[in-house]
């Protein structure tokens, strides 16, 4: 059930972010890049939110870096671990490049996800991975404009009072700051890698 509601929201917020932003398959685009793309390109919805190096992080920040805009949690025990080993892996792929590129992961469990928590389970996947959170309003406020979906649900693992569906795709925003790739959950490293390396390449 619980992966059936899982892939429910998933298909949702793909369906709504295709309907909002003119997302299209790599079929049907030339842009180079193996994940859907943004079509047009156009201006990332910015954000300002505590980091979990102890500052605040915005993608204004980022401006001359290719950023990866993930939402998850650090208890998530199936498809944030995936995707983190998967974009870790994608670093190591990209070698001296990976240093103008950044992860910002931002949380969709404010309650548990303190910058100390993200930290800590970020830089065990690579050094450079920054956390996001803040108060609730602030993270409803982010992931609405960028059409993710996350909901509170039982959790399987007794031990632990609850568990979120969330969106699990990955936000490519360019150099300029402009939304271009949407990475499915899933991807191979090897294609993230890829994509990543194009926006590195190819500007706007």
């Amino acid at each position: 059930m619980k992966k059936a509601i899982f892939f429910g929201i998933l298909i949702l917020s793909l369906a709504a972010l295709a309907t909002r932003y003119g997302l299209r398959r790599p079929a049907e685009v030339e842009q180079g890049l193996r994940s859907g793309t943004f079509d047009p390109p156009r201006e990332a919805p910015d954000f300002s939110l505590d980091s979990s190096n102890g500052k605040k992080v915005s993608l204004r920040d980022h401006l001359g870096k290719v950023v990866i805009i993930e939402f998850g949690y650090t208890f998530c025990e199936d498809v944030c671990p995936v995707t983190l080993a998967h974009l870790t892996e994608a670093y190591k792929k990209l070698g001296s490049a990976a240093r103008d590129v950044q992860l910002i992961y931002v949380t969709v469990d404010p309650a548990r996800d303190n910058p100390e928590r993200l930290r800590e389970h970020l830089t065990a996947f690579y050094p450079t991975f920054l956390g996001a959170t803040g108060i609730p309003d602030e993270l409803r406020s982010v992931q609405k404009a960028y059409g993710v979906v996350a909901k509170q649900v039982v959790s399987k693992n007794q031990a632990l009072p609850y568990a979120m569906d969330h969106s699990s795709s990955l936000f490519l925003v360019d150099r300029q700051g402009k939304l271009r790739g949407l990475v499915p959950f899933g991807t191979p490293a090897n294609d993230i890698a890829h994509d990543l390396d194009f926006l590195l390449k190819n500007g706007s």
